[in-house]
């Protein structure tokens, strides 16, 4: 199985790629469609520099890579993926080669923590709506609605919902996904010293918070633009 997990910014996505990675029949890959997307938009990002001298930056040849074979001859290849880095550039037809899950949070969450990080982030900086094309592509595909995970939901019992996500997979739930050494990863991406430092210094998931989120207009217009398509696919979330 080539599992493409796409989530938005700021949200659990390194969490449950350390959770997958504590598999030992899984294999990881961090974002790997990052470089390309920096290459296209030419956005500053920290570690920019980085990433583009250490991943590759052709869609194409990344499609090919994913596509292939997993890594070490593992049973699971678990890819975690930014939906927003799915440029419209890139080609869909390769995508239907991988089983795909959608992991989301709460909209005003999400942009608040989003906006502190990029004060110019825009709507296509969520991913919300690559997130919900990808979905209904798949859905279309397979006659069903494909796994949708809420980040809160993971947080507040992290072991009912990782059971559930990997039962609508059809891959046995592992205790070990529950739990993991702290530190880096050879498989974090050039980007984890400006951002992975809370991932890092974890053992497993941290308990949920409801965080204090304080809008000004422009950040409460964005909510109200994301929630069409945060609320489609929170209606077919996995309910554990």
């Amino acid at each position: 199985m080539r599992l493409a997990m796409w989530s938005g910014p700021r949200n659990i996505s390194t969490a449950l790629m350390r959770a997958f990675g504590s598999r030992p029949d899984t294999a990881v890959s961090d974002e790997p469609l990052y470089a390309h997307y920096l290459c296209v938009t030419g956005v500053r990002h920290p570690g920019r520099e980085e990433v583009l001298a250490t991943q590759e930056t052709d869609w194409r040849k990344v499609a090919a890579q994913l596509t292939g074979p997993i890594p070490g001859g593992r049973a699971i290849w678990y890819q975690k993926h930014m939906a927003h880095h799915l440029l419209p550039v890139i080609g869909r037809g390769w995508l239907d080669a991988l089983t795909h899950a959608f992991l989301i949070r709460e909209p005003d969450e999400m942009v608040a923590s989003l906006l502190r990080a990029f004060p110019g982030a825009g709507f296509a900086d969520t991913g919300l709506e690559q997130q919900c094309e990808i979905f209904d592509r798949v859905a279309q595909r397979l006659g069903r609605a494909p796994p949708v995970v809420l980040a809160s939901d993971v947080l507040k019992d992290p072991a009912a919902q990782l059971a559930a996500l990997c039962d609508a997979l059809g891959i046995p739930f592992l205790p070990a996904m529950l739990a993991w050494p702290a530190g880096r990863r050879d498989t974090d991406g050039a980007w984890a010293p400006h951002w992975y430092a809370a991932v890092e210094a974890s053992t497993g998931f941290e308990p949920y918070r409801r965080r204090h989120v304080e809008l000004d207009e422009a950040a409460a217009r964005l909510v109200d633009v994301c929630l069409p398509y945060y609320e489609k696919l929170y209606a077919l979330r996995l309910k554990a």
